[in-house]
């Protein structure tokens, strides 16, 4: 019984002697090996600064830097920090009132009473020097030295696109960012903001009793250099880029160039547009609300965004897809009686009068309606197929090979995927089986519901003069796709595919687009010696004159430039799409125009499109107000 009690006094005693070697170890761990504790009893004492890297440049395709970086100063406040301040002097400093700073300090207050918030934000450095000198008089208040983004030539807006502060949901999502944080929120900016942004940084810093930074704090073992965001390269020639931005000065409309051997995309416009600059400093939030109450929308991409009937530009793609379907050949005879017989009842005028078309180039230069609405209905109907709506599938099928009807992820987030009508569609509004060829015959010279982007009109043009190559466009240089291809969300891979249709067919088809420069509606887009084909198009505005259209390439055989201009309101497309087109084509071949063109140059920059439009809105609001003073009497 003794011994049992021993031998319980002994098992407790050894408990207490091995718990006293634990805890005096961990005692000897805080005290002598690890400093956590250390630190947290002197985290009081200093304070964190997040050094904040600068943004990657942008380059254009031959290396001009299109966007880069400029130091601005943002005012910082720890809510808890300020003691005994001086707010008249802090606001004469800084140029505000005492209300703007009561809000400012509510709201830093809000956010949190420890964390270090944006108080006043993006002074420049001309405007920070002399508040610099005032500072140590405002405990609690710090300067942070961020960069924000400079454009120095004022160009390609919709396609850079800009910084904005990140919400309360971006930083709870994303633990890189924290309140007063910028990010990417359209154009290259946005896709490639994980490339752009870099890293951050941290410093340590030691404070004294009144919040005055005074030196590195633990001796800077814990501070982190900020990285530098990664470069980026565009396909972009920003001296065709700004060229082209002049000629469609004071027009609504876009243009969309590209090489078609590498579907690099070489100039993206749309217009009206707006400098860059005014989205960055500290007048950047005025200028944007100025921006959205616009009414002509100079931040929508029209290039990307906007949809329009691609009228007579389609003609030579329904000619290649009824080349392919073997329901005409090339040398289809097809003489045009100024009308098309649709029906008993019904006949659709020609445009124009001409002589008989021998063959499908004749077709594509008289752009004579009757025949492409012949080889369209021939298209639909073919007895190949056992419905007209499996025609009209095969017939929407090719034009998605083209590139229509569908987003291109060229390597901005906001393309519209544009409107090609499917069988379900008229399926829909007519009842299965009770449309046919005739019913959609507007198909076959691009009207009716059909809508596609100023880019899928480029890609198609350049995809002709690549002889039915179709290479996916892109904005950002293959090398930089696929250096980044993980950190970005778009599918980078930059494919090429073959449209099932023959080469001997394109061939044929791009001569009859030279033949429309070289004797039909768009003679004026011919200079010098190169082979410039093309083709004119009218789309239909139901709110005003037509939309004047063109695509083109050049040369006729290993094209450099494919193109695609949208003028809105411009009428026919000989009269600004065509010339505006030849211009931009000439500047990028022989980076320069000849002074024999200058007067056709001078003619587009001074043409002013905007100013009637907004004097007939001007009349109609004034009518309007007329009118509701009426009915208030």
């Amino acid at each position: 019984m003794a011994f049992g009690q021993e031998r319980k006094s002994l098992v407790v005693a050894g408990i207490f002697i091995v718990a006293a070697f634990v805890l005096i170890g961990k005692l000897m761990s805080v005290q002598v090996f690890d400093d956590t504790y250390s630190d947290r009893a002197e985290s009081g004492s200093y304070r964190i600064e997040t050094i904040h890297p600068s943004r990657g440049l942008i380059y254009d395709r031959n290396g001009v830097v299109v966007v880069k970086n400029m130091p601005v100063y943002d005012i910082e406040v720890i809510p808890k920090k300020v003691k005994d301040l001086d707010t008249l002097l802090f606001c004469k400093t800084f140029d505000i009132n005492v209300e703007e700073f009561q809000a400012k300090m509510d709201k830093a207050i809000k956010e949190s009473r420890y964390k270090q918030t944006p108080f006043i934000r993006q002074l420049s450095p001309e405007e920070f020097l002399p508040a610099q000198e005032q500072l140590h008089k405002f405990p609690g208040f710090y300067a942070q030295v961020r960069t924000i983004r400079q454009y120095p030539y004022s160009s390609a807006p919709h396609l850079m696109g800009y910084l904005s502060e990140v919400n309360r949901e971006t930083v709870k999502e994303n633990e890189y960012y924290q309140a007063g944080d910028y990010h990417g929120v359209n154009g290259i900016e946005k896709t490639f903001e994980e490339i752009l942004r870099g890293k951050k940084g941290k410093r340590y810093i030691t404070v004294d009793a009144y919040g005055r930074d005074k030196s590195s704090f633990n001796n800077g073992s814990r501070d982190s250099e900020a990285e530098r965001g990664k470069g980026l390269n565009l396909c972009i020639d920003l001296k065709l880029q700004t060229y082209i931005e002049s000629l469609m000065y004071n027009k609504i409309g876009s243009l969309v160039a590209i090489e078609p051997a590498t579907g690099e995309i070489l100039a993206l416009v749309s217009t009206p547009f707006y400098d860059p600059n005014l989205l960055t400093g500290s007048e950047r939030s005025k200028n944007f609300s100025e921006l959205n109450r616009n009414p002509l929308r100079p931040q929508l991409n029209r290039a990307l965004q906007a949809r329009y009937p691609p009228g007579s530009t389609l003609k030579p793609v329904v000619g290649l897809i009824g080349l392919a379907e073997e329901v005409i050949n090339e040398n289809y005879w097809f003489a045009c009686k100024g009308y098309y017989q649709l029906s008993a009842r019904r006949r659709l005028r020609c445009s124009h009068s001409h002589a008989p078309n021998k063959n499908i180039q004749d077709a594509i230069e008289q752009s004579c309606n009757p025949y492409f609405w012949t080889v369209f209905r021939k298209t639909i109907e073919n007895e190949k197929y056992e419905k007209q709506s499996q025609a009209l599938g095969r017939w929407v099928e090719y034009l998605e090979d083209f590139g229509m009807g569908r987003r291109l992820n060229i390597g901005l987030s906001n393309e519209n995927p544009g409107n090609i009508p499917s069988v379900g569609y008229y399926d829909k509004i007519y009842g299965e089986g009770a449309w046919k060829a005739s019913t959609i015959i507007s198909l076959g010279i691009g009207q009716g519901e059909f809508a596609i982007t100023p880019l899928q009109m480029a890609q198609f043009t350049a995809t002709i003069a690549n002889r039915g190559k179709a290479i996916a466009p892109h904005v950002v240089k293959r090398e930089d796709r696929m250096k980044y291809r993980e950190l970005v969300d778009e599918p980078f891979t930059i494919s090429a595919h073959d449209i099932e249709i023959e080469k001997r067919h394109f061939d044929a088809v791009a001569k009859g687009m030279r033949q429309v420069v070289t004797d039909g509606t768009a003679k004026i887009a011919q200079f010098g010696d190169v082979e410039v084909c093309g083709k004119t198009g009218t789309a239909e505005n139901p709110h005003g004159d037509d939309h004047s259209i063109f695509v083109g390439f050049a040369p006729l055989n290993n094209a450099e430039i494919a193109i695609a201009v949208v003028v809105e309101n411009g009428g026919y497309g000989s009269r600004y799409a065509a010339p505006i087109a030849s211009l931009a084509m000439e500047m990028y071949m022989h980076r320069e125009i000849d002074e024999s063109r200058k007067w056709l140059e001078d003619r587009m920059k001074d043409a002013n499109l905007i100013e009637p439009i907004l004097k007939a809105r001007e009349e109609k609001e004034r009518q309007r107000l007329e009118l509701k003073e009426k009915e208030g009497e």
